[in-house]
């Protein structure tokens, strides 16, 4: 029991001396940790210390950078404000001078002005006193001076006017002249067409006369079937071997003639063979026409017509205008009309196509009432051409007025081509009338004695009296008969006016 009480006791004092021992040896480790740390701050101390007087060094020397770019830049705006300054008392010092001499010249000015002013009284002075001096020398009053001068000025104005017209006039005619001969020469001679006046073919000749009674057959049956079937009227007279057909229709009346050349050589003539010989007639007819117009449109190198265009155009193969072809007439139209739009520089198809189909009309006009020109536009507004097309088609006869180059170009190549020597016939009665009209027109302007058509109706020379017409006067009613000529009366071309004025004097030696 005793020895356990030892052990126990001996193992409580091993305790509280291995205790005390632990806590020695932990208070001497953390003792040294401490010292160990307070030399590590130390240090760090140090090293801070070192640190701030380095960045306190820098901070200086910054501080001193700035001061002296300061400093620098402080001098040079001084020096630039110095130079402002300096500049601006220069021209301070030119405006003043400049002032100095608007005030020295606005001096000069109003004493010029005072002087001015005195001259300006001194002429009004001079100048009442040579009115006042002219009156009494002329013994006319200031008014009637006036209308004296008036009135001379305005006859000298006016003589001056009238020969600078017609300076002007010459010199446009001869510039216009030029450029129209030209390009109209240009025009025909590129296209250069042969042909000769035609004239309708109404009479068919006879190999007998014995044919006669066959045509008319056994009481009439034959000539009557002819006539129904055809349309025509067949005038069988005294005229030996030769029968003549009768039509307002060129296109039946050829119909008519060609069936009956082809029952004379086939010698079978009875209504039946009439009827069948007519309806061939006119199918080969119909081909022809359109092979006509698909020919002459090739020909003007018109393209897109409308079928019934080409058709029509081929039946003016068999119509005629005072003897002249309208198909070769047309054809001829559209290459003239192209060749001056080239040269003019205007819309060449245009002009082509409208003078193409300018006479369009004429193949239904004995169909349909009115002008050809707007039967015809009418035709070519319905099948899809143009209305530059169709209006200059419209405008070739002046039944619209004419407001395109194109226009004007075909109304040109329609006189052109009608108007050239033999192309056409006139009879000896619409000769006559239209000289007549011509020299009618001339006649009616006041001061003129005689009128007399000359040229074939190509230039009309006036007779005025001279007591009543002076030169100047001459040349506005040459002028005023031309316009009025234009107005009233159609003609191929163009007609020249001229104006004489002669002064007779006559005395006697006794």
């Amino acid at each position: 029991m005793i020895d356990l009480l030892w052990v126990a006791l001996a193992l409580v004092v091993g305790l509280g001396i291995g205790a005390g021992l632990g806590v020695a040896y932990v208070n001497h480790g953390l003792n040294s940790l401490a010292q160990q740390k307070t030399a590590e701050a130390r240090l760090l101390l140090e090293e801070a210390r070192s640190q701030q007087k380095e960045i306190l060094l820098q901070a200086k020397d910054e501080a001193l950078r700035i001061r002296n770019d300061a400093e620098a830049e402080l001098r040079e705006s001084r020096q630039g404000l110095q130079k402002q300054e300096e500049r601006l008392q220069r021209k301070e010092e030119n405006i003043d001078r400049k002032l100095e001499g608007l005030e020295r010249r606005e001096r000069q000015l109003q004493s010029r002005e005072r002087q001015i002013e005195q001259l300006h009284q001194e002429a009004e002075r001079l100048k009442l006193q040579q009115v006042t001096e002219l009156e009494r020398i002329s013994q006319l009053g200031r008014d009637e001076a006036r209308a004296l001068i008036l009135a001379q000025v305005e006859r000298e104005t006016r003589d001056e006017a009238a020969r600078r017209i017609r300076e002007i006039e010459q010199q446009a005619r001869d510039e216009a002249e030029k450029t129209a001969r030209k390009v109209i020469g240009l025009a025909i001679q590129r296209c250069a067409s042969d042909y000769v006046a035609e004239v309708t073919v109404s009479t068919v000749n006879l190999p007998s006369e014995e044919l006669k009674g066959r045509i008319i057959g056994r009481e009439g049956r034959n000539i009557r079937a002819f006539e129904q079937f055809t349309g025509v009227d067949i005038i069988v007279d005294d005229t030996p071997e030769a029968v003549t057909l009768s039509c307002h229709d060129p296109v039946r009346r050829e119909v008519a003639r060609v069936a009956l050349i082809k029952l004379l050589k086939d010698g079978r003539i009875h209504p039946a063979r009439i009827e069948e010989v007519v309806q061939k007639t006119q199918l080969e007819l119909e081909h022809v026409m359109r092979e006509e117009g698909e020919r002459v449109a090739y020909e003007a190198n018109v393209q897109g017509l409308h079928p019934d265009l080409i058709k029509l155009l081929g039946r003016l193969k068999y119509r005629t205008s005072y003897g002249q072809n309208v198909l070769q007439h047309s054809l001829e139209c559209s290459l003239l009309a192209a060749h001056m739009a080239a040269e003019l520089g205007a819309n060449v198809n245009v002009a082509k196509t409208a003078a193409l189909l300018h006479d369009i009309g004429k193949a239904v006009d004995h169909e349909v009432q009115g002008p050809h020109a707007l039967i015809g536009a009418d035709i070519a507004r319905r099948l899809g051409r143009s209305p530059a097309i169709v209006h200059a088609i419209a405008a070739h006869h002046y039944d619209e007025e004419p407001t395109t180059v194109e226009a004007f170009l075909v109304i040109a190549a329609d006189a052109i081509s009608g108007g050239r020597p033999g192309a056409r016939r006139e009879t000896l009665d619409l000769y006559i009338k239209r000289l007549e009209a011509l020299e009618t027109v001339a006649t009616s302007f006041p001061g003129v004695q005689r009128a007399f058509a000359v040229q074939a109706g190509r230039e009309v020379r006036v007779m005025v009296q001279p007591d009543q017409i002076d030169d100047l006067a001459s040349i506005h009613l040459a002028r005023d008969v031309a316009k009025k000529i234009e107005e009233s009366l159609q003609y191929p071309g163009q007609i020249k006016v001229t104006i004489i004025r002669e002064t007779r004097a006559v005395d006697y030696a006794r």
